[in-house]
């Protein structure tokens, strides 16, 4: 039998903490003394050691889904979870990738090298998954400058475009506010300058492996809460 201060303490949280995650279905529910004193066990303190984990690997939110699946023995649910997740990283890194291999075609926005790729704001929205409103949002922070069509005015989004809309769209999943990229893309476009984004690249790198090697650690403690509760496909 564990108290709340017994999982607070191992951890350097607050019991308060501990109350709500089980409130909010984060950990199983623990049974109660006839005075109405919460009982945690092994089993608790497991579940939280699993949810602390999976944060850094998957954020607050997709841990919560995780671990509310789990406790249901919804495995299929969590898997898939699980998968959205290690898919959103793969994207990252292939993203991280062509802007790097892209850094020396960004100082203009048309090269006569090229190619001649044009998108509307449906489409370039589609393709990064943000709404269009976002894409809106860019270039009134200056970091989009598509040119219009004659007659309609719709924007038009060409090749060096979709590569500024990449860089942001990056430097966004990077934590990075809107005036940072602005700079970072005025720079590459006017000076031909790669020492910001560089560095930013470098930056989002490590964040992304920390993220990998916290996915591994939170599989590891997750792994070890499923089978403690029993949950798996021979439950």
């Amino acid at each position: 039998m564990k108290r709340p201060t017994d999982l607070a303490r191992e951890h350097g949280i607050s019991t308060q903490a501990v109350r709500n995650y089980e409130q909010d279905g984060f950990l199983p529910p623990a049974e109660r003394t006839p005075s109405g004193y919460r009982i945690y066990t092994e089993l608790h303190a497991a579940a939280l050691r699993a949810f602390l984990a999976l944060i850094p690997a998957f954020g607050h939110a997709l841990s919560g889904q995780i671990m509310r699946a789990a406790h249901q023995n919804a495995l299929d649910e969590l898997l898939t979870t699980i998968d959205r997740g290690h898919a959103q990283l793969l994207r990252d890194r292939g993203t991280l990738d062509s802007v790097r291999k892209a850094v020396n075609h960004l100082t203009a926005a048309a090269e006569p090298d090229l190619p001649a790729t044009t998108r509307n704001i449906g489409e370039l929205a589609h393709q990064l998954s943000v709404t269009r409103a976002t894409l809106r949002n860019w270039e009134a922070a200056g970091i989009l400058a598509p040119q219009r069509e004659k007659g309609t005015g719709y924007r038009v989004y060409r090749a060096g475009d979709v590569r500024d809309a990449e860089l942001a769209h990056l430097l966004r999943r990077g934590g990075y506010p809107l005036e940072h990229i602005a700079t970072v893309v005025q720079q590459i476009r006017t000076a031909g300058g790669t020492d910001s984004l560089a560095r930013a690249l470098d930056d989002w790198q490590r964040k992304l492996n920390a993220q990998g090697l916290a996915m591994l650690k939170a599989a590891t403690l997750l792994s070890a809460y499923l089978e403690l509760a029993g949950a798996g496909p021979g439950a």
